[in-house]
């Protein structure tokens, strides 16, 4: 291989100044060529050649700043829909989460109201007699206390109750029947998961208005990144090329 051809290859730019050298050479005898006028002024030919010449880098230049700033500008749309269409993604997985514990809220719910339906029906000829004694009461509110415990260890009352049935207070009341108690402890159990099931459907419906906001961003995130697309692909063509890994030269 000879030395200009290791040249060429060596540097990517060779041609082109090569290229300009030459045209530089034979303008005067394109102007005179091109136009009769040039032969009685030639001078003034060549600056006219010349002034295109630099028009024509000016607009070529120009041209590779519009296709590089639409080309980013196209590339930071297409960044920007991928990651609002994770997000969505994420926003749904959230959603449909919040969706579900909605629903097993419900229906713990309706369970609940379902066990105070029977007990109320089971407790309406009244409690069975029991004689009221002093050990008849220590034994009622044991039971309570047990109750009551029992439920806030399950999570079907807030640890408040506790306390407010050892202080017999907040509707605890330790000198009623065990079945009497039962009915009391069902509907605040029914009550406490009613409360629960209104806070998780709160947090379902913000969860789905979030989701709203985020499938609509990233729609028009896609509609943009289509149009910016569009506006970058015929400016292409017009990107300087990309430079090549230099290559050491190698002896013929």
């Amino acid at each position: 291989m000879n030395f200009l051809s290791q040249a060429l290859m060596a540097d990517p730019t060779t041609p082109m100044v090569i290229w300009m050298v030459l045209m530089l050479a034979a303008l005067p005898a394109l102007a005179l060529l091109s136009s009769p006028e040039a032969i009685r002024d030639p001078g003034a030919a060549l600056m006219a050649s010349l002034g295109a010449l630099r028009r024509y880098r000016a607009e070529r230049d120009r041209a590779r700043r519009q296709a590089v700033e639409a080309t980013r500008f196209a590339d930071e749309m297409q960044v920007a829909a991928v990651q609002a269409d994770d997000a969505a993604q994420r926003w749904q997985d959230l959603w449909r989460q919040a969706a579900e514990h909605a629903d097993g809220a419900w229906q713990d719910w309706q369970d609940a109201e379902q066990q105070v339906t029977r007990a109320r029906a089971a407790a309406a000829f009244g409690p069975p007699w029991a004689a009221r004694t002093p050990t008849e009461y220590v034994d009622r509110e044991r039971f309570l206390h047990r109750a009551v415990r029992a439920a806030v260890q399950r999570g079907d009352l807030p640890s408040t109750a506790l306390a407010d049935a050892l202080a017999a207070r907040g509707g605890w009341d330790p000198r009623l029947h065990p079945v009497e108690q039962e009915l009391v402890l069902l509907r605040a159990v029914a009550d406490h998961r009613q409360r629960r099931y209104r806070r998780v459907a709160t947090t379902e419906r913000t969860a789905r208005h979030d989701v709203r906001l985020a499938v609509a961003a990233r729609d028009s995130l896609r509609h943009e990144t289509s149009v910016a697309a569009s506006a970058a692909a015929p400016l292409r063509r017009y990107l300087p090329p990309a430079p090549r890994p230099a290559r050491d030269l190698q002896p013929a």
